[in-house]
């Protein structure tokens, strides 16, 4: 496998194919719609946990409504966008997965900053966030590019 240096980043010979780049953007658009199905239906047994906590704490424990969907979410891109196959569940349907530059693996901690970035990119920059991978190499979003990281076709 070929490693070389492209813009200052250490790029895997492999990536340099654009037919893993075909189609990428429309399916990172539907597999973020599919995971956020899935982790409004993993919020279910959890606010029953909440709402059980909150009244056994006399009301105390509905506090963590507050934050339960950033848990779950993080946790939901922990597990699945930090696992073995690099992807989330939305992501594995559409055919994509993420990917560094370098080749190294995608770890529980690096999904999380990567979902945060792209929750704060989305925050700041709302419509500019799918714009901005229109002019970049790759089809890459403005988070990707901090990280060093691609999204690719699993299917080539």
């Amino acid at each position: 496998m070929e490693t070389r240096i492209l813009d200052g980043e250490i790029v895997n010979g492999r990536l340099d194919d654009v037919r893993l780049y075909e189609g990428v953007r429309t399916r990172r658009v539907f597999a973020f719609l599919i995971d956020y199905f899935f982790v409004g239906l993993l919020m279910i047994p959890f606010a029953v946990v909440v709402l059980v906590l909150g009244v056994l704490t006399f009301g105390l424990g509905w506090m963590l409504f507050a934050v339960l969907f950033p848990l779950v979410a993080l946790t939901y891109v922990w597990t699945t966008l930090g696992g073995e196959k690099q992807a989330t569940p939305g992501m594995g349907i559409m055919g994509i997965r993420l990917e560094r530059l370098d080749g190294t693996r995608i770890d529980g901690l690096f999904a999380v900053v990567h979902s945060v970035l792209f929750w704060a990119a989305n925050a700041l920059l709302t419509p500019f966030v799918l714009l901005f991978s229109l002019i970049t190499d790759r089809k890459r979003t403005l988070h990707d590019l901090l990280l060093g990281t691609v999204v690719v076709r699993t299917d080539r």
